[in-house]
């Protein structure tokens, strides 16, 4: 029995699949690409700030894991385009994404300026669009994948001051949605994950400071990430959300 658990404990779950993950130079988008690294994909850590892209991949080396890093923008469609021929040239194929960047912005109604409200959804809606547009078509073309958009709890309710957020974050859920009846065909599937009351700033910390934070752990929404992506091929889930254990319950 012994000898069983440690066979299962070295299976890395994701060995040989190539992984981009946006966002991914700090919080939840970095929690999850250093996940997947250690369960032993190819990861593409993308995102604006070379120098916290390289500092995640050194990291995920330092782990034993694969990794390389394409700063882009994902507001910018040729940053984009640029991200998936690279990796593609490099690895091969495309087998999950993660579309994890994204911006905040509150303020309510009357405050908000169209130049907060622009910049929110053109990250956080428009460049999930973008990566999901061209990752698609890289997945269509070697036979199928998994695309794993980042929403929010924000994205499925909305509170006051919260208008440009959460309008961003209901779109990335309609999308979702129909990219994944769009993608049933092409054996693509696509899930939104909507978490709440992260500690994404902690994701350097020790395990113990982000217990004691009392919000939820950015490696909790990483194992989110690698269940969905070796779920049986006939089990699709198109929706989760990851909510905060209140202390008063």
């Amino acid at each position: 029995m012994d000898r069983q658990r440690s066979i299962i404990s070295t299976v890395k779950r994701l060995s040989g699949k190539v992984a981009i993950v946006t966002g991914s130079s700090s919080g939840i988008g970095k929690a999850i690409a250093l996940t997947f690294g250690r369960e032993g994909a190819r990861v593409v850590v993308a995102a604006r700030r070379q120098n916290l892209c390289e500092r995640t991949v050194a990291q995920i080396h330092a782990d034993g894991g694969e990794a390389v890093s394409i700063p882009t923008d994902v507001t910018d469609e040729s940053h984009v385009e640029r991200l998936f021929s690279d990796t593609v040239r490099q690895f091969g194929r495309l087998d999950i994404l993660v579309n994890n960047a994204g911006i905040g912005g509150s303020g309510r109604l009357v405050d908000i300026s169209t130049e907060t409200f622009d910049r929110v959804i053109k990250t956080n809606l428009y460049g999930t669009f973008l990566c999901a547009r061209v990752g698609f078509g890289h997945m269509m073309r070697h036979g199928g994948g998994i695309i794993l958009n980042i929403s929010s709890v924000a994205g499925i309710q909305a509170w006051a001051g919260t208008g440009a957020y959460s309008a961003s974050k209901h779109g990335i859920m309609a999308l979702s949605k129909a990219m994944a009846d769009e993608g049933r065909q092409h054996n693509i599937k696509v899930c939104a994950i909507c978490p709440g009351g992260v500690a994404d700033e902690l994701v350097d910390a020790a395990p113990e400071d982000i217990e004691r934070s009392g919000a939820i752990s950015p490696f909790d929404v990483a194992e989110t990430c690698v269940y969905l992506a070796t779920l049986g091929s006939h089990a699709i889930v198109q929706q989760i959300v990851i909510d905060r254990m209140m202390a008063d319950w």
